[in-house]
C-alpha cells in the first residue's frame, strides 16, 4: 500500500520543504552531517551499542535518520538487532522518500536496500540486523501505545514554532517516561520551553554547539 501523499517542494535540486509546516526535511547546509552531529554523536552512539538497542524518534520525515543510524550500527561492527521505532503523522511519499534519500550517497547502499520497503508502503520492517517500525497518526495518542523502554530519542519534528504539536509538555512527558534507565534523547531545537518540558519529564537536559548555523542543540538524560 503506497503511504500518502504529503504535500511538499523541493529547494536546490534535492532538499525537501513541507508546505504543511513551511520547514525543510533536514538541514540545508548537510542534512547527513546534521543527523550524526545532533541524533547520533549527541545520544554517545555508537559507543552505547548493544544487541537490541531501541532508538525511537519523533518524526520520520525522509528516513534519513534511520538511514544514518543503520549505517552506524553496521559501519561499528555493532552485532545482533537495532530496533528503531519511529512516530511520523505525515508520512512522505514513497516516491517522495526515495529521491531525498539519494542527496547522500553515502548512504547509497542502505537506501537501495530499503527502497523496495517504502515502494511497498511498508510499516514494518524485518531485517538480520533491524527491527524497523512506522508509528502513523498524532504522537500525542499513539506514544502511549509504546511499550518497549528507549534507550535513545531522536526528537525531530519540524521547528517548535512550525509544529508545535511535537513539543507540547504532555508528549515529552511522555518522552520521559517511555525512556529506559540512563536512556538520552537528543534534539537540534535549543528553545527554553522544550529544555523546561524536558527537566519536568525527569530528565536532565544541557545545552551545547548545534550544527552549522545553529549555535546550540540540547541533549538528555535520564540519570536513574
Amino acid at each position: 500500500m503506497e503511504l500518502q501523499t504529503e504535500p511538499l517542494d523541493w529547494r536546490d535540486g534535492d532538499v525537501p520543504v513541507s508546505r504543511r509546516f513551511d520547514d525543510p526535511y533536514f538541514s540545508l547546509d548537510n542534512g547527513l552531517a546534521e543527523t550524526r552531529h545532533v541524533f547520533l554523536a549527541g545520544n554517545d552512539l555508537p559507543a552505547r551499542f548493544r544487541d537490541g538497542f531501541h532508538i525511537a524518534e519523533l518524526g520520520f520525515g525522509t528516513g534519513l535518520n534511520l538511514l544514518a543510524a543503520l549505517d552506524l550500527w553496521r559501519s561499528s561492527g555493532q552485532t545482533g538487532t537495532l530496533h528503531f521505532t519511529s512516530f511520523e503523522a505525515f508520512p512522505m511519499n514513497a516516491n517522495d522518500m526515495i529521491r531525498a534519500q539519494q542527496a547522500f550517497p553515502e548512504l547509497k547502499p542502505i537506501a537501495d536496500e530499503l527502497a523496495p520497503f517504502w515502494a511497498d508502503g511498508a510499516r514494518r520492517i524485518a531485517l538480520p540486523d533491524l527491527r524497523f517500525t512506522l508509528v502513523e497518526g498524532d504522537a500525542r495518542k499513539t506514544l502511549h501505545g509504546l511499550s518497549q523502554p528507549v534507550d535513545a530519542w531522536f526528537l525531530d519534528g519540524f521547528s517548535p514554532a512550525k509544529n508545535p504539536e511535537l513539543w507540547e509538555p504532555d508528549l515529552l512527558a511522555l518522552v520521559g517516561q517511555k525512556t529506559a534507565p540512563n536512556g538520552t534523547a537528543a534534539t537540534y531545537s535549543a528553545a527554553g520551553h522544550v529544555r523546561r518540558a524536558l527537566d519536568a519529564a525527569g530528565l536532565i537536559t544541557t545545552r551545547v554547539p548545534g550544527f552549522g548555523r545553529k549555535r546550540h542543540m540540547t541533549l538528555a538524560r535520564k540519570d536513574v
